[in-house]
């Protein structure tokens, strides 16, 4: 996983409360045993005219004009300005994951999902919640100001403008994080231990040495 520390981002607003991750990424897309390849699909039925499926070239089907992702003024942008309730719906670990892979590294909203949030931070993928007074004076900067940037510095736990002009403090807890700063997911975190873990099996298999013959 990808650390996180500072990132400078184009901002996209995504004017939708109650964002399900039917929506993110719809279900005919979970059929793959991949962790990659989802990004072209990021809310496929609203960035698409036609019906998507699992395989197919996204490059050559028909756009359309009226999403926000399909607005050339925020083609780039890496970080979400969301509504209220984003990521609800089911479980599936999949709309992080497309979100991240269409080049997301952050979401910005008044609410989250508990489960969309929790793995958010599973997938690197760091969501901020604002406010909705702060979310609104967001919304306004960004249609105000065509190519509105902010910048989001993780260790200080704050997003900002680069001249300055807006300043926003968020809270994170500190285990997320330390885990998001040093790029470190369930396995990385693991994989901290793994002399220990190594040195653990060779004491087991000495004490119990038929043990490896049963794998």
């Amino acid at each position: 996983m990808d650390k996180f520390t500072v990132h400078e981002g184009l901002v996209a607003p995504l004017d939708r409360a109650n964002v399900d991750t039917d929506a993110i990424i719809p279900k005919q897309f979970l059929k793959s045993i991949r962790r990659t390849g989802f990004g072209p699909n990021l809310f496929d039925e609203w960035r698409y005219l036609d019906h998507g499926e699992p395989g197919q070239d996204c490059s050559n089907r028909p756009v359309n004009p009226d999403f926000v992702l399909n607005q050339p003024r925020y083609q780039g942008a890496s970080i979400l300005l969301a509504r209220k309730n984003f990521g609800c719906g089911s479980s599936r670990e999949h709309a992080p994951w497309a979100l991240q892979q269409y080049g997301f590294r952050a979401i910005v909203a008044p609410s989250f999902a508990d489960i969309f949030f929790n793995n958010c931070y599973k997938s690197g993928l760091l969501p901020i919640v604002l406010t909705e007074a702060q979310v609104d004076q967001l919304f306004n900067e960004v249609k105000a100001s065509i190519g509105f940037k902010l910048t989001v510095d993780l260790e200080n736990q704050v997003l900002r403008t680069p001249d300055g002009r807006v300043k926003l403090e968020f809270a994170i807890d500190d285990f997320r994080k330390y885990c998001l700063l040093n790029g470190l997911d369930d396995i990385g975190l693991t994989l901290r231990h793994a002399d220990e873990i190594r040195a653990f099996e060779e004491r087991h298999l000495a004490r119990q040495p038929w043990l490896a013959n049963t794998i």
